[in-house]
């Protein structure tokens, strides 16, 4: 955690970059284009993802974790270290972080994928395999500290690609006025409509699902670790402010940037290309390839941290301590296997970057966000409860993924994270003061 010295800006830009991936900027920019206007649903579920986070989670947290002396998510959520479970739940914790980021990590690389593909005359499997190289030996050159510096500087590039595209974009369109009339106009009826043409039930299934994705936000290890690492409780209230801001522009930003592609390019094949299609379309080439440098930022941002826990769950969470292994190390080792499993998913099992996220997202939100939230309202789960809620709410995500898709996904996204939250409510007592 960098001795937790970090200050509110790095903290607030490196958790924004690491939680935002290039699902931002290529799959919600992808999802408007295909939405029309449900794609605003988006904006405050993610908004209030960051808000939940900010605003309750990192205070309590950062004081538990210092309390505690726990510096891994698992590490929080596993409770008492001389109960017989604690072993059990943190190596669980590792298995499930493993698995999730494996497919995490594999949405980046194909992101990559699509940035060198789009940039040079090559194809795209080799386009992903320069993406893997390039992340691969950028995050061995630093660690956390590293990492989160670094990521700073990515947060800030994604944040002027999500001013300059889009203003331009609105701008060429003819302004917003012009925009939404443009819509209105070529636009079917399911997408001029906020539901997506659902009605009832499946409406509202819609919308609860989409807003859902905010609920994950306090169960990824590789942002709240961020909170943790915070100096004090200025540099948490400058954070706070930076990172919500940060929120409001870069979303804003791709759903309006999907919005104006829909106008100005309608018979794009892949969604999430129109990125780099506006990008080539409106801007000189210098500056679309800086367009292309914010991609690969959003993705380097996201996979470095991820792979970084990802090995911390391994040495930390799975007790194996910091032996080597060889030349390499056992860390290195880790993020050598987690890069090579994610490689092959990326190239020989590919899937849209905006639901591959989202199911590790979700899988890693509803296996951790409930016991954490429950905990960090002053109340102690017992280690069955924890056992039991974190085993539910990876399980039926996972089952629910390989069902048929409901509505915004409400149920992959909504029921596994209520049915973990009340298993450990119901292991839970209020922790005693002192």
């Amino acid at each position: 955690l960098g001795g937790r010295r970090m200050g509110g800006a790095v903290a607030a830009l490196s958790a924004a970059a690491s939680s935002s991936s290039a699902w931002t900027l290529l799959g919600v920019s992808g999802a408007a284009y295909v939405w029309g206007l449900g794609a605003l649903w988006l904006f405050p579920a993610t908004l209030g993802g960051f808000l939940l986070n900010w605003i309750w989670v990192a205070p309590r947290l950062r004081r538990l974790s210092k309390d505690s002396g726990a510096i891994t998510l698992t590490d929080v959520i596993a409770g008492d270290r001389t109960d017989p479970l604690f072993s059990l739940i943190m190596r669980l914790g590792a298995v499930i972080v493993l698995f999730s980021f494996s497919f995490y990590v594999a949405a980046q690389f194909q992101a990559a994928g699509h940035a060198f593909a789009s940039a040079f005359d090559i194809t795209w499997r080799l386009s992903v395999v320069i993406g893997v190289v390039v992340v691969l030996a950028y995050t061995l050159l630093g660690g956390f500290w590293a990492v989160s510096v670094t990521d700073t500087v990515q947060a800030l590039l994604m944040l002027a690609s999500s001013l300059l595209l889009p203003v331009i974009a609105v701008l060429s369109v003819g302004g917003l006025g012009q925009l939404f009339m443009s819509l209105d106009t070529i636009l079917s009826a399911d997408q001029q409509s906020l539901t997506r043409g659902l009605g009832g039930a499946l409406g509202i299934a819609f919308v609860a699902g989409t807003l859902g994705i905010g609920l994950g936000y306090p169960g990824q290890p590789h942002v709240v670790n961020r909170f943790m690492a915070l100096e004090n409780e200025k540099a948490l209230r400058r954070g706070r402010l930076i990172a919500i801001g940060w929120a409001i522009i870069v979303y804003g930003g791709m759903i309006t940037l999907g919005w104006s592609a829909r106008v100005m390019y309608p018979g794009v094949g892949d969604p999430e290309q129109v990125f780099f299609e506006a990008a080539q379309q409106l801007l000189s080439p210098v500056m679309a390839g800086i367009m292309i440098a914010a991609v690969l930022s959003a993705i380097m941002s996201t996979a470095d941290s991820q792979l970084l826990v990802a090995s911390s769950a391994v040495t930390h969470d799975w007790r194996l301590g910091r032996e080597s292994m060889g030349k390499l190390g056992l860390a290195r080792v880790i993020l050598l296997i987690v890069s090579l499993v994610a490689a092959l998913l990326a190239l020989f099992a590919p899937e849209a970057i905006f639901s591959r996220v989202l199911f590790a997202w979700h899988a890693l939100g509803s296996a951790f966000g409930p016991v954490l939230m429950v905990r960090l309202a002053g109340r102690e789960v017992s280690s069955r409860a924890t056992l039991a809620a974190v085993i539910m709410g990876f399980g039926l995500t996972v089952m629910f993924h390989f069902f048929p898709d409901a509505p915004g996904d409400a149920a992959e996204r909504l029921l596994p994270f209520f049915v973990a939250l009340g298993l450990a409510l119901i292991g839970s007592t209020r922790r005693r003061a002192g």
